[in-house]
């Protein structure tokens, strides 16, 4: 498949650059694949389109303050540190801004007590660093100093709202750089609802790293390689999830992250296999699903890895014309924006 052919104009003011107050208000775009059709609702309306015997799959992965500025030694240069993974204990991956000016053996200090040493170059064009702190816990010692690093194009800096709404409300499992952003319109209320109505709620984990947003910058997408991410599909998931599947019912996933991690570990028998590690799943058109049968996500920047991946769930024609509408009815796009079921 070319990019080109998965490309479309978003207009700057269809760009959301905050969240909803209430997030099970946004609105929700119901595409049927089967139809070909699609209506327009309210998100909290979602719980209408879920069946008795359905598992609504979430990522209950947690956003960190991943952004940290800190002073090179002898320099006294500023400099911008972006965590993207543990590697072992105190050893991160990391991206540096200014890069040029940051070399191995260079020191780096956030406050008096919390600073790094550079040990290595990655393949990548990041950093290998060893931080040091006083404290017993390193993402607490972070918490207190590190902002969560937003997407560019939402064109602001980080701030207190960001903290309570740029994270899903099962956040559980710290880990990830950016939100699973499908999840964000969910309520503890609207959670409560779909579980009332019989439908099992299976939690997994995928920490997102910024490789599901890096663009593609080659034509032909089969040469696009994706970062790896990290993954758990406990026991107890792959069990409810199978369940379901035999018994017939739906497994619809919350997110282009969830969608990938179980698709990851889709067996030959089209069934969950418990597991955790690494995954550079990287989905487009033409691809045969295993375990999904819905989906739940936002709207995407074009000729982006997100919506490669919903066009090969939903079919790219039919995707490109959602996404015309959507920009005609001005639904609010990408992380903070509106959302679409696709059934």
């Amino acid at each position: 498949m070319k990019l080109s052919e998965i490309k479309y104009e978003v207009p700057e003011e269809l760009i959301a650059q905050y969240p909803l107050e209430k997030r099970d208000e946004s609105r929700l775009m119901v595409l049927n694949r089967k139809k070909q059709s699609w209506e327009h609702r309210i998100f909290r309306d979602v719980v209408d389109y879920l069946q008795e015997g359905d598992a609504l799959v979430v990522n209950e992965t947690k956003v960190f303050p991943a952004r940290v500025i800190g002073i090179k030694d002898k320099t006294d240069a500023q400099v911008e540190l972006l965590l993207l993974r543990q590697l072992e204990d105190t050893m991160w991956e990391v991206l540096v801004k200014p890069a040029r000016k940051v070399r191995v053996g260079n020191r780096i200090q956030i406050t008096n007590d919390f600073g790094c040493d550079v040990i290595d170059n990655t393949t990548s064009g990041g950093r290998v660093v060893r931080f040091d702190y006083n404290g017993s816990d390193f993402f607490e010692v972070l918490g207190r100093v590190g902002t969560s690093p937003l997407p560019p194009y939402i064109k602001r800096e980080a701030d207190e709202i960001d903290k309570e709404y740029y994270q899903t409300v099962y956040a559980k499992k710290i880990g990830a750089v950016a939100a699973p952003t499908a999840g964000l319109h969910f309520t503890d209320e609207l959670l409560e609802k779909i579980k009332a109505k019989g439908v099992k709620v299976v939690p997994i984990v995928l920490h997102v790293g910024l490789g599901t947003f890096r663009p593609i910058k080659v034509e032909d997408v089969t040469r696009h390689n994706m970062d790896s991410e990290y993954y758990e599909v406990p026991e107890e998931a792959a069990h409810d999830i199978n369940e379901v599947k035999l018994n017939g019912g739906r497994i619809i996933a919350v997110g282009t992250t969830t969608v990938r991690t179980l698709e990851t570990v889709a067996n030959a028998d089209n069934l969950a296999k418990a597991s955790s590690g690494w995954t550079d799943k990287f989905i487009y058109p033409p691809y045969q699903f295993k375990l999904v049968d819905g989906m739940i996500t936002n709207f995407h920047l074009p000729a982006s890895t997100l919506v490669l991946l919903v066009a090969a769930f939903a079919g790219k024609d039919f995707i490109l014309k959602a996404y015309q509408e959507a920009v005609k009815e001005k639904y609010r796009f990408y992380s903070y924006g509106d959302a679409m079921l696709i059934v």
